[in-house]
């Protein structure tokens, strides 16, 4: 089966703010680099449609949803922003471009599990796994990955999800969302002390927390994911893996001061394949965080699709 690789142009809309590193540029870097490479024609390419407004509501609290769909409202036809935070920005096309980011997590979810493939990446902005239940954060309006472990759960067979997330930042809304919920495993390593600096003590069985010192390079980052992350998913069993894919911890980040490079992200990558092979039949849902150097973002992408792609 090929990989689904789910994506939509009008994810190129969003506009945080003037000069924001979540910028258009992301994905149309990733996406330049996956065609010159050849990489992006194995893919089954599928365009994502809109998670509905009724499922975001399931997740995240009223007062949050209510204040984005009003504030997106005022904004059609103006140009204008809203900050959801200092650094959380919207346009009018905000909005419908994190639905869509949502949706595409969702599709992947339904197709992997229904068997029509094995492994699935969404190319998808806005990003995710800061949003917490009550609060859209650092640049992430509402959470993808989370809203896509909420629906594989419906799903008949399947009562566990593992989500793991190496992006250089804490999943702290992920963590926050399923801190209570331990039919989800939470696995999130990042840099600390670092944004958003929340939630990274927090003491659950079915989270784990692995913070990383600043100028952690690749042979520790190992050492720590191997300590911390495989006992876990043994234990867990997870019948679904789904990937937050950050890849703002590389070297050239602007972002953060961790050194990876993309032989770790091929590293991580073969892990993670590998536990699914062993726990969950192979079955991988990735969706893009973090990654703000645009080249080696693009390098980082074709690493870890290369290894989804693999078999």
């Amino acid at each position: 089966m090929k990989l689904d690789y789910i994506s939509h142009n009008h994810c190129l809309l969003h506009i945080a703010k003037p000069r924001h590193p979540e910028r258009p540029e992301r994905l149309i870097a990733v996406n330049d680099y996956l065609k010159a490479s050849g990489l992006l024609s194995e893919f089954n390419q599928i365009q994502a449609t809109e998670i509905s407004s009724q499922r975001i509501k399931a997740l995240h609290s009223p007062e949050m949803i209510s204040n984005l769909y009003t504030q997106s409202a005022k904004l059609s036809g103006t140009g204008e922003l809203y900050m959801a935070d200092p650094d959380t920005g919207m346009c009018a096309d905000s909005l419908r471009a994190a639905e869509l980011a949502a949706g595409a997590v969702q599709i992947a979810v339904d197709r992997v599990l229904e068997g029509h493939s094995r492994r699935a990446f969404c190319a998808v902005r806005p990003p995710g796994h800061h949003a917490e239940e009550g609060a859209s954060m650092g640049f992430c309006l509402i959470n993808n990955i989370a809203l896509g472990a909420m629906r594989a759960l419906e799903h008949k067979g399947t009562d566990r999800v593992a989500i793991l997330d190496f992006d250089v930042h804490h999943g702290n809304g992920t963590v926050d969302i399923f801190k209570d919920r331990p039919e989800v495993l939470v696995c999130s390593s990042f840099q600390h002390p670092h944004y958003p600096n929340r939630l990274f003590d927090l003491k659950r069985e079915n989270i784990v927390n692995t913070p990383l010192d600043a100028g952690t390079a690749g042979l520790d980052f190992r050492k720590a994911i191997e300590r911390d992350w495989l006992p876990a998913l043994e234990k867990f069993n997870p019948d679904l893996i789904m990937i937050s894919a950050g890849f703002d911890a590389h070297a050239e980040d602007p972002l953060a001061d961790l050194r990876l490079v993309e032989d770790d992200y091929t590293w991580i990558s073969q892990l993670l394949v590998d536990a699914a092979n062993t726990y969950c039949q192979g079955r991988i849902v990735s969706s893009l965080e973090g990654g703000y150097a645009l080249d080696a973002l693009a390098r980082s992408v074709a690493a870890h699709l290369e290894v989804l792609v693999a078999e």
